[in-house]
């Protein structure tokens, strides 16, 4: 599978479970009477296709008022869990909370059902056992946080905690490795048990956060930054220049987002993306480096100009030295611009300043 910006999406780790999900909630089901069966079958998707069925949809279908239907699935769900089925049923609910806990105890409702179920009919019936189960609590989503399950309230509160903490740390356009966010998340993490203090565990934990998120390149930051979040190819190539290190040409910018992101990129497009885009300079014939790394932006005249402002008078010798750090041109390309006496002018010593 593929996510939207083309990578291919991480398959998350499968644990197994000794018991069929479908046969444990055929098993609960069974002491209840056929229509709240079937509301709770409805609601929860509990059916060879996994389509849920909305209130209304349900009402409909009996003739009753959605809050009536709401009132039928509270009580199926109440008499569930005081049915004897129940109680038969409890070394199946203790493994689900045993492998919650060895998943982190604390998980976003997309990893759990993810590592828990093959496919989705599996994992409506995996989702009916942890809303019905006592020792499983759902959290639903906020602004900081996506939906997760918890069998532990205390180490819950400690990982929105350290989540919140990190976030607040994080530089609005900072691009984090892997293993230098999970040190630092770590640093927050000081009172939770060090059975949990496994990266596996611990990147789990991060991406219950909405707020701190992973771009393609598996590195991490805030989530709303471009760095992170890419919307396109100024974004990508922005990613592909940083990982290079080193300035490249646009075509070479063009044939990487291709190969690493899987995602077609015209020559043309990726030019015109890298001249319009701040973060990009052009430092020589169809070469583009970062601003960051320290380039200065224009052409060479300007480089020159800005050499000049910055260091007073300097030979020929010293100005082709620092030209040929900002930019990857020919000596003769320098010496033109610093021979046009509009720009710039020459001493008895033999020394440049700007005119």
């Amino acid at each position: 599978m593929k996510t939207s910006n083309g990578m291919k999406k991480e398959t998350p780790k499968l644990f197994m479970l000794s018991f069929n999900p479908k046969q444990v909630v055929k098993r609960l089901l069974s002491s209840l009477p056929a229509r709240a069966q079937d509301v709770i079958v409805g609601r929860f998707g509990l059916n060879q296709s996994g389509d849920e069925m909305t209130l209304e949809s349900i009402g409909k279908k009996y003739g009753i008022t959605r809050e009536r239907v709401r009132q039928i699935e509270n009580y199926a769900i109440n008499h569930v869990r005081k049915a004897n089925t129940y109680e038969k049923e409890s070394v199946v609910f203790d493994e689900l909370k045993n492998t919650i806990n060895k998943m982190g105890g604390v998980i976003s409702e997309d990893d759990l059902l993810n590592s828990l179920g093959k496919d989705t009919v599996t994992k409506k019936y995996i989702h009916f056992l942890l809303v019905v189960g006592d020792d499983f609590n759902k959290i639903k989503e906020d602004v900081e946080f996506k939906h997760r399950w918890h069998v532990d309230k205390n180490l819950s509160d400690k990982i929105h905690e350290a989540l919140q903490k990190l976030y607040a740390q994080l530089g609005d356009d900072e691009i984090i490795p892997e293993s230098e966010i999970v040190s630092s998340f770590l640093e927050h993490l000081k009172e939770v048990s060090n059975e949990y203090k496994q990266d596996e565990i611990l990147t789990r934990w991060l991406s219950i956060s909405k707020n701190i998120a992973k771009n393609p390149l598996g590195e991490w930051g805030k989530s709303k930054s471009s760095n992170i979040k890419t919307k396109g190819v100024r974004d990508y190539a922005y990613l592909i220049l940083r990982r290079h290190g080193s300035p490249i040409h646009f075509r070479e910018v063009a044939k990487l987002i291709s190969e690493v992101f899987k995602k077609k990129a015209h020559v043309a497009t990726t030019h015109n993306e890298l001249i319009k885009d701040p973060r990009f300079v052009l430092v020589g014939r169809g070469l583009y480096a970062l601003k960051e790394w320290g380039y200065s932006t224009g052409v060479v005249r300007d480089v020159i100009r800005e050499i000049l402002e910055k260091n007073g008078h300097l030979s020929k010798e010293q100005i082709l030295e620092k030209v040929m750090k900002e930019r990857y041109v020919k000596a003769n390309t320098v010496m033109v611009n610093l021979q046009n006496p509009k720009y710039f002018k020459k001493n008895k010593q033999g020394l440049y300043t700007v005119a």
